[in-house]
């Protein structure tokens, strides 16, 4: 049995993080059953296959002679939409809409404006039925996540990196759950997602220690977004909330290896599983073995913001949107969306 057969039977939901058609394909062939995408990777499919996607480019924009940039963008970011959930729809159709979705995240622009984002996502919603929408976690976004999930739609709250923001995603669900079975929707079909980005959280304190000058043993850090990821497992599972915790944003194999256990999701890049395939890392149930106490006390001690991301409650919903790993992703998602649309302008001036 592959490595990632061996994990999925082990209980996990394997995604490919990534829509890029083809890696979907062999991804879903190793037994991969979703998959996800933001600006960043559209981008960078997109540019990795000219050929296939330039000729897509320049009909949508000859199309829409009148259209702005913007507008061409996201009917781009569709058809790539398109392609990748009907990778995924015999996945979606052999388990009834238990899994098998697409992720497709809301312009990133619009993080502080929860209307807009519903709406938004909305229109994602329909590109295809294995469509899930992303929206950040910020109080906008749990707004915008209630909505959407009390209407029916699936929801991933991706641009997360704590227990608490992770804690409050959860509550929002609860609470568009609710609203849904309320309404009488097809709750078989709706199970939204919380994800949470180890590597992004420990990328963060990699930059703290370095400009704060903090001497701390690197291979610590290496287990901060497992330690989170490990106490946000525990909050669910104690108070039974019904969305599926979700890791992404993978750094090394440990995020792999050491959340090996059922009932979470691993999205992860393809590069990264290919490597996994390729090792010789024996799959062992590791989601319920804690991380050393004395690392988590040592980070807790060395790092304020791990103290902030480790706690339960620790950080408000107001400060969602300034917690430094939010700020950083935000802008990296922002940036990969006006790159986007830059490769849109040049066609459309050529």
């Amino acid at each position: 049995m592959s490595r990632m057969k061996a994990t999925i039977a082990a209980g996990v939901e394997f995604w490919n993080d990534s829509c890029v058609p083809a890696e979907l394909s062999d991804a879903v062939e190793h037994g991969a059953a979703g998959a996800t995408s933001n600006p960043v990777i559209v981008y960078t499919a997109i540019k990795a296959d000219p050929k296939t996607w330039t000729p897509v480019l320049d009909g949508l924009i000859a199309a829409r002679p009148q259209a702005l940039e913007d507008e061409v963008a996201w009917a781009l970011i569709e058809a790539l939409g398109v392609k990748a959930a009907a990778i995924l729809a015999p996945v979606h159709q052999a388990t009834r809409g238990g899994k098998g979705f697409l992720s497709m995240q809301v312009n990133p622009k619009l993080y502080p404006d929860s209307e807009r984002m519903v709406e938004h996502g909305r229109t994602l919603a329909a590109v295809a039925p294995n469509v899930a929408v992303k929206v950040p976690a910020t109080a906008a976004g749990l707004k915008a996540a209630e909505e959407l999930v009390a209407s029916g739609v699936n929801v991933n709250a991706t641009v997360s990196f704590t227990v608490s923001q992770a804690v409050a995603v959860a509550e929002a669900f609860e609470r568009g759950l609710d609203r849904a079975r309320a309404r009488g929707a097809d709750m078989h079909a709706l199970h939204p997602y919380a994800t949470l980005m180890l590597g992004r959280l420990e990328d963060h304190l990699q930059r703290v220690m370095v400009k704060e000058g903090i001497a701390v043993d690197p291979a610590c850090i290496s287990r901060a977004g497992i330690a989170v990821f490990k106490r946000a497992r525990e909050v669910f599972r104690e108070r039974g909330y019904r969305a599926t915790l979700l890791a992404a944003a993978y750094r090394h194999h440990l995020h792999w290896s050491e959340l090996i256990g059922p009932g979470i999701v691993q999205s992860i890049p393809y590069a990264w599983w290919k490597q996994f395939e390729a090792s010789d890392i024996e799959v062992q149930p590791t989601l319920d073995r804690p991380v050393d106490p004395a690392v988590v006390e040592m980070l807790g001690r060395r790092f304020e913001d791990f103290r902030r991301a480790y706690g339960v409650g620790t950080l408000a919903t107001e400060e969602f949107a300034r917690f430094g790993p939010t700020i950083h992703t935000l802008n990296q998602f922002i940036g990969g969306y006006q790159d986007l649309l830059g490769l849109v302008r040049e066609r459309m001036l050529r």
